[in-house]
């Protein structure tokens, strides 16, 4: 069977972090472990497998490069070892889109008492067993996403690999934030800081698109790579949140208590969409025109983001704030 060579990705903005890497090669001053940190979407995991195959192309010719990548981009390389997708029991058993972000051992979850989208004790012991193999470069490439996922258990499994790790071992992981982590882990690995990019760094993924859909996807994803390559791809998401950017937009301007009761109620039986509520609603309030309105509203919304992360009734907070935000201004 033929397989097309899969392009090289060009990596969009993070030309500081990139080239912090680059110089960690030239200078072999390579790290043992890497925590690329950052949050969501914002690029960390694109990076981090494009260091990966830097380095395992490094010792090669330039005219090996490309199949270095496609080994890569196909989990087939020897060297490199990638735990991003969990197999998770009725929710994520396709071991077809697994094997698209992970060829770490998995298939002791299947009879695991846990399953659960948590990096648990019991994955970290057969991804050791993996990392002591024997290999054909000068380094073995583990890249795990989102070691956030490991529990106390796990990740104190995981320091002791650190503290000794194998020979040739790289990892490279990522974080939405190091202040979750053990402070173990993160002082035995180099931080490399991601932060939201500027609408300029990424033009260069819209493809020569160029419209109203182009820009307000850029304004929605606010710095992140990631959710704009999203919402490119998947034209009816991108379309219900400018309806739903429309309507928080519209809320703010209600003059009746009862007509914005009616529109943010349902939001509180539909948990799901609660995050994307707060964020239009935060995105349009910051957009008013009005100081003094937005001052006074400004801090209901805080509030009601506060409350939302305790167990109190949704439905009741929802109320809450839109009373707040339907009195008369000072």
């Amino acid at each position: 069977m033929l397989f097309s060579l899969p392009s090289i990705p060009d990596i969009v903005g993070h030309g500081k972090q990139c080239g912090q890497l680059l110089q960690d090669i030239a200078r072999r001053n390579v790290a043992h472990a890497y925590l690329f940190a950052g949050t969501a979407h914002l690029g960390k995991f694109t990076v981090a497998r494009w260091f990966a195959w830097r380095l395992l192309a490094d010792h090669l010719e330039p005219s090996a490069h490309a199949a270095v990548w496609e080994q890569i981009e196909r989990l087939i390389h020897p060297d490199f070892l990638s735990l991003s997708a969990l197999w998770i029991e009725g929710v994520q058993e396709d071991w077809r889109i697994i094997g698209q972000s992970s060829n770490a051992p998995q298939q002791h979850r299947v009879k695991a008492p846990a399953k659960t989208d948590t990096i648990s004790i019991e994955d970290i012991r057969p991804l050791h067993e993996r990392l002591l193999a024997t290999g054909t470069s000068p380094h073995l490439c583990c890249l795990i996403r989102s070691i956030e996922r490991m529990p106390q258990a796990a990740a104190s499994a995981f320091l002791k690999i650190l503290e000794e790790p194998p020979p040739r071992v790289v990892f490279l992981l990522t974080a939405g934030n190091e202040h979750s982590l053990l402070p173990t882990v993160v002082s035995r690995t180099r931080i490399i800081h991601f932060y939201p990019l500027k609408p300029e760094e990424m033009r260069p993924l819209l493809r020569e698109k160029d419209d109203e859909d182009a820009a307000f996807a850029i304004h929605l994803s606010q710095g992140a790579p990631g959710t704009l390559i999203s919402l490119l791809q998947n034209p009816d998401a991108l379309r219900e949140a400018k309806q739903l950017h429309a309507q928080a937009k519209q809320f703010w301007q209600m003059r009746s208590l009862h007509e914005r009761l009616r529109w943010i109620l349902p939001f509180a039986e539909l948990r799901s969409s609660l995050a994307e509520l707060l964020r239009h609603l935060g995105d349009t309030l910051h957009e008013h025109p009005d100081p003094v309105q937005k001052t006074k509203w400004a801090s209901a919304y805080s509030a009601l983001v506060e409350s939302l992360h305790t167990n109190a009734h949704r439905g009741l907070l929802l109320q809450r704030f839109t009373l707040a935000v339907s009195q008369d201004p000072c």
